[in-house]
């Protein structure tokens, strides 16, 4: 008995993008329609169950703009070692040209965004320290699947997003400015808003058995015993 019609959901999955040049920053996303995203993120796996993830959604102004200055601050030296390194290695790829183009626009407009969701954990990786449980690895696989749900529930009600971290080099300020504990741990900034145009493509990818390995590492033949 299928559960679920797979085309729908496989389109889901697969043109749930990083939207940063698409994103409309003139049209206000309804709080409860936000809310309706996090209530699926509650969803996601968790380690032990232990729900430690928490949001905090920014639309005030005035609290944009810290998240955005932190952003572009850990921005600027990040973006131009990605464009050194690109510039001697593969100077005129147009795809590359085209996200470091977007990566752009998103430092520069973020604070004009609709809303940023700041997706939180109780807790830090250090507290996992010696645990037997999967240590570092176990404590981000207890959260991370959470804002991933959040960004696909937020792909199947029209909305896009994007998954960004440079914000966090000055996790200090942002937090300050938004009242988050220094027990917290930030993990990312997800802008969120209605995104402009018809729908998204599938991304260019290299082939599922050119990267799956059967039982032993660099085997791709689905084929070998």
């Amino acid at each position: 008995m299928e559960e679920f019609n797979l085309d729908e959901v496989d389109h889901l999955l697969t043109t749930t993008r990083a939207v940063r040049k698409r994103l409309d920053l003139r049209r206000p996303v309804p709080r409860e329609l936000i809310l309706d995203c996090v209530k699926v993120s509650t969803q996601a796996p968790a380690g032990g169950n232990y729900q430690k993830w928490r949001w905090v959604i920014v639309d005030d102004p005035e609290k944009k703009l810290v998240i955005a200055e932190a952003y572009r601050d850990g921005y600027a030296p990040y973006i131009d070692a990605q464009k050194e390194a690109v510039s001697s290695k593969i100077p005129d790829d147009p795809t590359v040209q085209k996200i470091m183009s977007s990566s752009d626009y998103l430092a520069e407009i973020l604070e004009k965004v609709p809303a940023l969701a700041i997706p939180c954990s109780l807790g830090s990786p250090a507290d996992m320290e010696g645990d037997l449980g999967g240590g570092l690895q176990g404590w981000w696989g207890s959260v991370l699947p959470a804002v991933w749900s959040y960004m696909l529930a937020a792909r199947a009600r029209g909305l896009g997003t994007a998954w960004t971290t440079l914000h966090l080099r000055y996790s200090e300020r942002v937090g300050e400015a938004l009242g988050i504990p220094a027990t917290v741990t930030q993990l990312a900034c997800v802008p969120t808003a209605y995104y402009l145009g018809e729908t998204f493509m599938r991304g260019k990818r290299k082939p599922a058995e050119e990267i799956t390995y059967w039982n032993t590492w660099k085997q791709s033949d689905i084929k070998a015993s």
